[in-house]
């Protein structure tokens, strides 16, 4: 407990560590993940550094593996895990490791670009294939209709032409021989590219397309495309230039096509043969290309690692000086006291490795600095602790409110969420999370709301698990309750009907026995008229009394802080006031909750005093014989209230004047000492109080750096500490008020909690049940109980639950944790290849 209450004990040190052995030394301070080095060259820029050639070459290295890792995910080749995190390599093996990658960086090239030529005279062989077969469909249509005779190729297409500008109305007509253009263009550049073709060509030009069925993969790309094949009529060499630039401008490519069917016969046979002989060379590209990525895949991983950890060496070591007339490298670190011995025994190891016989120092150096917070966690109370670090991280080796949230969270958000039926689903799926935690781990980091889910797994398992225990206590399971234990409440007996009347008064004096309902609400209740009202009392008294519970266990923190600190005069001047301010007001309501609850029954409820009215006479000093709400509660109660009210009017100048001038006292009498330790002479001689001073004197830092004056180290100004001092009473004046009618939040949530479920019962489950007819009806029950259940999910279970854990959210960092938890400090961020493996893992998945 002792670690979970407060951070660890840090150190700063001195690290020198020879030249020889100091990659390896560092690369074991990776792998421990305990030291946090400081950066002793802030102003010099990152390419004047020691190592940053070596920065450069891991650069370079991972964008090979990058290309590498992006090249086997084309392929959908799968990266296997060696097992165990490989170690930090050698540093002479970086030249191996260069000297590999660029070996599959140049393979890999070499073959990327043979296949990519490869593709493009395939594609090109298998667009003048096309060509040739649907440009002989062109020329075969030119037989009649009867196939009486055949034409030439030449003149069909005269005719062909004539007839077609004849019929767009053009009078000129051709005699002469047509030369035409064959070619292949993108399929929805079609309507495009043939209006160019009107308009440039006035008409003048004939053309025909087909569409080739199959995609065409682009050898660069490699995506699908869908061509179509044309051929261009026209006549003249003017309407031949015009032609080809329009189909360059179109991206249009041209093949040759020869003019007679035996010439076009023997060049498909050629093209079809050199086709099925590029298809083979090809596949015996693609296979080479996959077995040099299948066996990369199979390293990439550590390689990735091995890579990572040497950057991560090398930035570490440019945060170092370098002692030249020592011939070693000096840093500075925080390093956990506790472990210092293991700190010690990986300087050793590494110092070994690497064959060095001077050995590593480390020393522990005196500083004024603020240590970093470094609170262990494991699996279980990381969630915890992320929560409460959202808020700010605490202040060295102040009290960490994490371990008391692993119950006060999920227990306050219960009461909020109290259903027994919605906490036992929650349970299970967080239940579900934490057997199967190592599977779900690897799916979780590329989803980043099911990580945050995942992070939370032990949380949302407690929060479900209080929700069951709140829901037994409030009796409320799917809006329904459960007789276990059978009702304290008799009803009458029976009347001669044989039915009981739709509404029926139940006396609590002749119809309620001596025994209680063994454990929580009486399930009576479920169906009372005046179900809301029990319950809504019930619940704000219950939430009154957590809430001031809550914050007194708060303020009991914060005099350990003090205590901790030395601050005395915080004790004397902020805890103790603070505490009689919040007995002596909601300490006495507590009081008087219980004391009703358990003194008056039935018999005296015809005349019970009211706690509110009560309260608002207490401060307004009234205290009327009539009516029965304000009379008094219990004898010499006028009295006992008159000293309260005194005590709490006293507690506002209490916190306001005393800390102040004590402060100031404190600053004078070490100024009169410093004057006197200047002239040589014993600060204590003159000094009629001086055990008071010198007790001011050893909690006066400590009270500073709380707030006990100025906030900061400068001179001391009366002034400044006025302010801040009438801030803080007013703060902890309204605040102890505010902060108890914040808690009500916990009766409000509660309550729309168990309304929500009812009205989503009574208006969807139920009527699905009271559905006439069998067949009908159990259809009807069959989407009604889906419908139920998704509304139940969606709506009660996520956001209700949401909207329950930001609030018991803002009850931990505003109520309980502003009462001792100040939250100025910094994280401890130790050099740990785990967190930086992690860290990049996450942001590649995302």
């Amino acid at each position: 407990m002792g670690s979970l209450l407060r951070s660890e004990e840090m150190s700063l040190c001195q690290l020198f560590l020879q030249s020889e052995a100091s990659y390896l030394c560092v690369a074991e301070l990776g792998e421990l993940g305990l030291v946090q080095f400081r950066d002793l060259n802030p102003d010099v820029n990152a390419f004047q550094r020691k190592f940053v050639l070596e920065v450069r070459r891991c650069d370079e290295m991972e964008r090979k593996l990058r290309v590498l890792e992006k090249e086997i995910k084309k392929d959908e080749i799968p990266m296997s895990d060696m097992g165990d995190v490989p170690e930090a390599p050698l540093p002479r093996m970086m030249i191996e490791l260069e000297t590999t990658f660029e070996k599959l960086e140049n393979e890999l090239k070499e073959v990327n670009a043979n296949a990519e030529a490869l593709k493009k005279t395939y594609l090109e062989l298998t667009e003048l294939k096309h060509i040739l077969q649907k440009t002989q469909q062109f020329f075969d249509e030119q037989s009649s209709d009867k196939g009486v005779r055949r034409f030439s190729e030449v003149q069909y297409f005269n005719t062909a032409m004539n007839s077609y500008l004849s019929a767009e109305g053009a009078p000129e007509r051709f005699t002469t021989d047509l030369g035409f253009l064959a070619g292949v263009i993108l399929r929805e550049r079609i309507p495009a590219f043939e209006r160019m073709l009107w308009r440039v060509c006035l008409g003048n030009v004939f053309l025909r397309q087909a569409e080739i069925e199959k995609p065409l993969e682009d050898p660069v790309t490699g995506d699908n495309v869908y061509k179509s094949v044309f051929i261009i009529f026209f006549q003249g060499e003017q309407l031949k230039s015009r032609v080809k630039k329009i189909c360059e401008g179109f991206r249009a490519t041209l093949y040759p096509c020869p003019d007679t069917a035996a010439d076009r016969r023997e060049m498909i046979a050629g093209v079809v043969s050199r086709i099925e002989e590029l298809s083979t060379v090809l596949k015996q590209t693609n296979e080479h290309r996959h077995r040099v990525l299948v066996a990369a895949a199979k390293h990439i991983k550590d390689w990735i690692i091995k890579v990572k950890k040497i950057k991560a060496i090398y930035l570490t070591l440019n945060m170092f000086n370098l002692d030249l007339t020592r011939k070693c490298l000096i840093a500075e670190c925080w390093c956990p006291v506790d472990d210092l011995e293991r700190i010690h025994m990986a300087l050793r190891r590494g110092t070994e490795r690497s064959g060095s016989s001077v050995p590593s120092i480390l020393n522990r150096m005196d500083t004024k600095e603020t240590p970093p917070t470094f609170n262990r966690t494991n699996k279980f109370t990381q969630g915890f602790q992320n929560i409460v670090d959202a808020y700010g991280v605490a202040a060295y080796r102040e009290v960490n409110p994490a371990p008391f949230s692993i119950i006060s969270f999920p227990f306050l958000f219960a009461v909020m969420f109290g259903d027994a039926g919605h906490g036992l689903l929650m349970f299970l799926f967080a239940l579900w999370m934490c057997l199967k935690e190592q599977s779900i781990a690897v799916q979780a980091k590329g989803n980043e709301i099911f990580k945050t889910f995942f992070g939370g797994r032990y949380l949302i398992l407690l929060m479900g698990l209080f929700s069951i225990y709140t829901g037994f206590i409030y009796n409320d399971i799917f809006s329904k309750s459960l007789n276990i234990f059978g009702s304290s409440w008799k009803a009458t007996t029976l009347p001669k009907t044989g039915l009981y009347p739709e509404n029926m008064m139940l006396d609590p004096l002749t119809q309620y026995s001596d025994k209680p309902y063994w454990f929580g609400i009486d399930p009576v209740w479920q169906v009372s008229g005046n179900k809301i009202l029990y319950l809504n009392s019930y619940k704000m008294k219950l939430s009154i009394l957590l809430g001031v519970m809550q914050m007194l266990f708060g303020l009991v923190l914060g005099y350990y802080n003090h205590r901790y600190f030395g601050n005395r005069i915080n004790i004397v001047c902020e805890f103790v006031p603070q505490v009689i301010f919040m007995l002596s007001i909601f300490g006495y309501l507590d009081l008087l909750i219980l004391a009703k609850w358990v003194t008056i029954d039935a018999k005296d409820s015809s005349c019970a005093p009211s706690i509110l009215i009560t309260l608002i006479n207490m401060f307004l000093y009234k205290y009327p014989d009539s009516p029965c709400s304000a009379l008094p509660m219990y004898w010499g109660q006028q009295f006992i209230q008159t000293v309260l009210l005194i005590l709490t009017l006293l507690c506002i100048p209490w916190m306001l004047c005393i800390k102040p001038y004590f402060l100031k006292k404190q600053n004078d009498l070490r100024m009169l000492s410093s004057m006197h330790s200047s002239n040589g002479e014993n600060h204590n001689a003159y000094n009629a109080d001086g055990e008071v001073a010198v007790t001011m004197e050893s909690s006066g830092a400590a009270a500073e750096g709380e707030g006990g004056g100025h906030g900061h180290d400068g001179p001391f100004d009366l002034g400044d500490t006025i302010i801040h001092q009438v801030i803080h009473t007013i703060e902890a004046c309204l605040g102890s008020i505010s902060h108890t009618a914040s808690y009500l939040r916990l009766w409000a949530l509660s309550l729309a909690h168990a309304q929500l479920s009812e009205v989503l019962w009574s208006m969807v489950l139920n009527k699905g049940l009271t559905i006439a007819g069998k067949f009908p009806g159990g259809i009807i029950m069959y989407l009604a109980f889906g419908f139920w259940a998704i509304l139940t999910v969606s709506v009660l279970l996520l956001m209700e639950g949401l909207s329950a854990f930001l609030h018991a959210l803002r009850l931990h960092w505003v109520e309980f944790q502003s009462k001792f938890y100040s939250g100025s400090g910094y994280i401890f961020a130790p050099f740990s290849f785990e967190t930086i493996l992690n860290n990049e893992g996450d942001e590649v998945s995302s």
